[in-house]
């Protein structure tokens, strides 16, 4: 059964870190791109970041640039996002996908785990 779950939300203060994980199961997730994606109250969906299967590139949003981090460790067909300095701003919902490219349409999704930036 393929499926990706995500891990690691919770309640974190501003400036603080925070690092979501992205646990495949029932395919190899270093063949795909894995992408990170993010929805506030009230807001639409949006891509926070992107790493590739290829060469390993990897892509964030403008507004996450230099504070968040993606990474896997294909030996535990995982994928992380580490968030430092976060800001009130990063409380969403965190969602994992994967697809053939960063580009690409993702075909799989985890449902999410929440992250809320709150003192």
């Amino acid at each position: 059964q393929v499926q990706l779950v995500e891990s690691g939300g919770g309640l974190v203060q501003p400036g603080g870190s925070q690092r979501l994980s992205c646990a495949a199961s029932g395919f190899t997730l270093d063949n795909y791109a894995v992408a990170w994606f993010r929805q506030a109250p009230g807001k639409e969906r949006e891509g926070v970041s992107c790493i590739s299967s290829s060469d390993g590139s990897t892509y964030y949003a403008d507004s996450v640039k230099g504070r968040f981090t993606i990474s896997r460790d294909n030996h535990k067909n995982t994928v992380y996002l580490q968030m430092n300095r976060v800001e009130p701003e990063d409380t969403a919902i965190y969602y994992c996908a994967t697809g053939a490219g960063c580009l690409d349409r993702m075909d799989y999704w985890g449902k999410g785990t929440l992250v809320t930036v709150s003192s």
